[in-house]
């Protein structure tokens, strides 16, 4: 049977961004038809529901970036969303902290950044000022980024599914899509849940964006590389070495943040990530491991590229993945006291990561458009703080193209 969802749309993946979409379809044209097809038997089962829950302000990003726009949009609208609906949240600030002479001027050039992209009540701390915020943390400089937070992403993914119903639009989970096709009308999507039409396609399907744009009839040159993330958890006695969030200076010869310190929203606190190749898109252990996922990473020329380039940064974090004692001596670059007996096991998230041929990552949001469709092919992190933002800047670009939902 077909169900249609005439002069409508369908959003494929059913994670924040997918949900902030519907959701920002339904309030930008209300009455009008929006489906959210979502493969698992419920929300935000993947990247969603799998980070480590900090709201992120901007920080790090390039002046100018959809990074930068929409995460200092979408922190501010993600607090106010999670106020309106009583989820648990708090800003509690974030230090970023340079643990040596030579990481200065690198942190020196994230403090102007924040400042160029609007991040309000930046502060310059020596390490005495350090000691006040965060007694255990070491450093000779930090960035007190009094604006960032955590929060209850999970309960917004849940939140979000209650906002659509209410507006009519409606979330489809047990609906992996098998295929995508042009219609007269639009497009049809045969999914495992039953077959669906509407004119306007949004591809949101994270893990698996790229492949979703290849059934649409995309060829994309990027790929999507699953980046496992690992994460241990303080012991319970030892939980006060850290108060809030303790981040360190990227490191330039990799590109992501590095292991740091979070307070997480349900209690405890979370220490990492590191990042390795998962050997599945969805394999959050070092067990998880699908032959096809494997062999269309390694095939793609992009990663064995990255891999050349970054090659002993990448054996350092595969050594961490195996090691708690070089897991711990990584973290106690930021809190010299904690030991490798102070961390157990802690939960793990896959990263969908795109990579270009050339081996570089694709370091900002990206969006592909066409004639009825939008895919959105690269939302790593700040993705979950700046979903209610990628969401209006997908309703601004179908409307712009005369996609306006009916």
């Amino acid at each position: 049977m077909i169900m249609r969802a005439d002069q409508g749309v369908i959003v494929v993946g059913g994670g924040l961004i997918g949900l902030a979409t519907a959701y920002k379809l339904l309030l930008a044209s209300p009455g009008s038809s929006v489906t959210v097809l979502e493969k698992e038997s419920g929300v935000g089962r993947h990247q969603s529901g799998n980070n480590s829950g900090v709201l992120h302000a901007g920080l790090y990003y390039k002046p100018g970036s959809y990074k930068a726009r929409l995460a200092v949009d979408g922190i501010r609208q993600m607090t106010a969303f999670c106020e309106l609906h009583a989820i648990p949240h708090e800003i509690c600030g974030k230090l970023v902290v340079a643990t040596n002479d030579e990481e200065v001027p690198r942190l020196r050039t994230l403090f102007e950044r924040g400042t160029e992209n609007g991040l309000a009540g930046l502060e310059w701390l020596d390490g005495a000022r350090i000691r006040e915020i965060e007694p255990h943390a070491a450093g000779v400089a930090a960035v007190r980024v009094p604006e960032e937070g955590i929060a209850d992403y999970p309960r917004v993914c849940t939140a979000l599914v209650g906002e659509i119903e209410r507006l009519g639009g409606r979330v489809v989970t047990g609906a992996r899509v098998r295929s995508l096709r042009r219609t007269p009308g639009g497009w049809a999507a045969e999914s495992e849940a039953g077959d669906f039409e509407a004119t306007l396609l949004v591809n949101c399907a994270g893990l698996h964006a790229d492949r979703v744009a290849r059934m649409a009839g995309e060829r994309p040159d990027l790929r999507i590389i699953p980046f496992r993330g690992e994460y241990y958890r303080l012991r319970a006695e030892r939980e006060g070495l850290v108060r809030n969030l303790i981040y360190p200076v990227p490191d330039p010869a990799f590109p992501f943040l590095g292991v740091h310190f979070t307070r997480m929203i349900r209690g405890g606190i979370e220490a990492g990530p590191n990042a390795v190749l998962a050997f599945a898109r969805e394999g959050y252990t070092n067990t998880d491991f699908s032959a096809h996922d494997l062999a269309d990473a390694l095939s793609f020329v992009g990663l064995r590229r990255f891999m050349a380039r970054h090659a002993r940064t990448c054996w350092s974090e595969l050594r961490r993945s195996y090691s708690r004692r070089l897991f711990a001596r990584a973290l106690q670059k930021l809190v010299p006291e904690v030991r490798a007996e102070d961390l157990e096991p802690g939960g793990a998230g896959v990263r969908a990561q795109a990579l270009l041929p050339d081996g570089t990552l694709v370091q900002d949001f990206h969006f592909v458009e066409r004639p009825g469709a939008l895919h959105l092919l690269n939302a790593p992190s700040p993705g979950a703080t700046a979903s209610l933002a990628i969401g209006d800047e997908i309703v601004r670009r179908t409307s712009a193209h005369g996609y306006a939902v009916m």
